[in-house]
């Protein structure tokens, strides 16, 4: 006599498993459209519409991207400079009061996060001269 090969109840087998019915997704909803292949993916939306209006802005973001690291490297040149110029006048290297002021800037424009952001820049602002 050999063993059963019946999977217990209420239990499946890799080959005879049939995926449930429904969308794969549980958040799309029966009937929508979801673009194929990997730029829907990607996007995280779900008509061809919005695949193609995703993927056209992140282009810009990603332009923006590009010149706002470009910006971030001249003014850390720029800064490196002011540096320079300060040790060489035997003053200090950094001016808080200016820093305080630069964080008042952004702040006062972008709000908290404006805060976190100019603590970046000037902390890459104050490199190593």
């Amino acid at each position: 006599m050999t063993p059963s090969t019946t999977p217990p109840a209420g239990t499946t087998t890799a080959d005879s498993a049939t995926p449930p019915a429904g969308p794969a997704d549980p958040a799309t909803p029966a009937g929508t459209a979801t673009p194929a292949g990997p730029a829907a993916a990607d996007t995280g939306a779900r008509t061809d519409a919005a695949v193609g209006a995703v993927s056209a802005d992140r282009s810009v973001i990603d332009d923006l991207d590009r010149r706002i690291i470009a910006l971030v490297r001249e003014r850390m040149a720029v800064s490196a400079g002011i540096q320079r110029a300060r040790i060489a006048s035997g003053g200090r290297r950094i001016s808080l009061a200016r820093e305080t002021e630069v964080i008042g800037t952004y702040s006062g424009r972008l709000g908290r996060p404006g805060t976190a952001l100019a603590m970046a820049l000037l902390e890459l602002g104050r490199g190593r001269v």
